[in-house]
């Protein structure tokens, strides 16, 4: 595999040396609260996880901003509720017009807090304009209807927004899932407060500030940037002004906001974990499919939820599928995520790598075998001090792994063989998790019945990256609940009244 080392970091994320005590701890604004951009009680570092060097700060909010942020959402409900679908929907224009046009800059900053290639970076800000433009044109679809009169009278079913709402973003797609969230949030006529992740909080507030300078009125969002998510998060939800939340992350997390009202009901949308499955079955095409997988698992460092992680292949076409896979894999170029022609990245930090590692021991020691990579990868370049994985696949991997069981979040792909069809997705379906799901393979009735049998919310049919704005996101089982995007994400984010008249 090739080597890649770190371009110049983009301008406004230098960190004047390679640790935190040689950085400037002047408080800064990262909090946006009705209006208005405020500093918190203090600071927390933000890191390149390439090199591990300091290229920025965020301000550490706590109860005290978090609550002031729900006043301000609170307060500017009334009007942008009432605020006409037109003007919601041309700001939301505006809005992605203004994201495509810094898009560069944009994927600077991702890729300086996260990691990723610049150009899986800048495809995210692409896609993350794409999703302001559809939620657009969804405010403007959000009807009721009408129904048959009775003998009373007619009678109606209305929409109306739900309230204000907490979007908690994840790091490994800072910049889309984000947005995702808010986009439709705002085309439903809700404000919002905003609080990404405490690894990835500038690409957060280079995002909401490009988003209000499109025209969002003051309160209507709002943005925290803190590293103590339980408490803030606490905060809200012992306030009934707080009426929707949407979460993506962790199933442990998720699972236990779900459990945190207690006697209070909440909206609550989450999207956690995913331990992907993809079937290959006997007349796929060996080497489009190859691409596919190496393209599904390796983006982001194999950290995604609908990475690839389990690849069950007939057994007629194993060997060969296995071989084309690692002769793309061993092609990939690792390096820093700023350098021309960087293919993966490091993973987000020691904890990450910590599991990737543990996850491989366990399969060797349990027979699994190592085609390629299987170790920490150690560049030649000195300052590339990441927490970087060697893009791994193996074989011979059984349900009694870990691998098997719990998400990877990482650059390994497990190969299982299979005999029958049924095996295949009986096998996929034994998992906690429903998020994304793969088949590959050329005979239409074959792909329908796989497809059809599967049970995830989200699959690609010989395509890599079936996710787009037009498309419902989201899991079933322990991968979540409602969707985000498509026709059905704005419904997650509006309340339905009916109404019956009398004359």
């Amino acid at each position: 595999m090739h080597v890649q080392t770190p371009a110049a970091r983009p301008a406004g994320f230098e960190a004047g040396g390679s640790g935190a005590d040689s950085v400037d701890r002047t408080p800064i604004a990262t909090l946006l609260i009705g209006g208005n951009w405020r500093s918190g009680t203090g600071t927390f570092d933000v890191t390149d996880p390439a090199t591990g060097a300091v290229i920025g700060q965020a301000s550490d909010s706590g109860v005290v901003e978090v609550l002031a942020a729900l006043d301000a959402a609170s307060t500017a409900f009334a009007d942008w509720k009432a605020t006409p679908v037109e003007t919601r929907s041309s700001i939301l224009h505006r809005a992605a017009d203004a994201i495509r046009a810094e898009a560069d800059s944009l994927a600077s900053v991702m890729t300086a807090e996260n990691g990723k290639p610049l150009a899986e970076s800048r495809g995210e800000i692409l896609n993350s304009a794409r999703m302001l433009e559809w939620s657009a044109q969804e405010a403007r679809r959000a009807c009721g209807r009408t129904v048959p009169n009775a003998a009373q009278g007619p009678s109606m079913v209305l929409t109306q927004p739900v309230g204000p709402v907490l979007a908690i973003s994840p790091w490994n797609f800072p910049a889309s899932m984000l947005v995702r969230k808010i986009a439709m949030a705002l085309a439903a006529g809700c404000t919002v407060i905003a609080k990404p992740a405490d690894l990835t909080p500038l690409i957060a507030v280079a995002i909401i500030r490009t988003i209000t300078e499109a025209g969002i009125p003051a309160g209507v969002l709002n943005l925290i940037t803190t590293t103590d998510p339980a408490g803030v998060t606490a905060a809200l939800m012992d306030d009934p002004r707080l009426r929707k939340i949407s979460f993506t992350g962790s199933t442990r997390v998720g699972l236990g906001l779900a459990e945190a009202n207690g006697s209070r009901l909440r909206r609550l949308s989450l999207e956690m974990g995913g331990h992907s499955p993809a079937i290959v079955l006997p007349d796929a095409e060996i080497e489009a499919a190859a691409s596919a997988i190496v393209a599904s698992k390796f983006a982001n460092a194999g950290q995604s939820c609908i990475a690839v992680n389990r690849l069950y292949v007939h057994e007629d076409l194993a060997s060969d599928l296995v071989d084309a896979i690692v002769r793309k894999t061993e092609a990939l170029t690792v390096g820093h995520g700023a350098a021309e022609g960087t293919d993966v990245g490091p993973l987000i930090n020691d904890a990450a790598l910590a599991k990737v590692t543990a996850q491989v021991d366990d399969a060797v020691s349990k027979g699994a075998r190592v085609v390629t990579g299987g170790a920490v990868w150690t560049p030649a370049d000195k300052s590339l001090a990441g927490a970087f994985y060697q893009p791994t696949v193996l074989v011979d991997v059984d349900e009694t792994m870990l691998i098997s069981r719990e998400e990877t979040f990482g650059p390994v792909l497990a190969v299982y063989t299979y005999t029958d069809r049924s095996e295949a997705v009986a096998k996929a379906n034994d998992s906690e998790y429903g998020l994304a799901a793969y088949v590959f393979g050329r005979d239409v009735a074959e792909l329908w019945k796989t497809f059809d049998d599967l049970e995830f919310g989200v699959i690609g049919v010989n395509d890599p990256f079936p996710v787009r704005p037009e498309l419902p996101f989201g899991g079933l089982k322990n991968s979540g609940q409602e969707r985000e995007g498509g026709s059905e994400g704005i419904e997650a984010y509006l309340e339905t009244k009916a109404v019956s008249l009398r004359f």
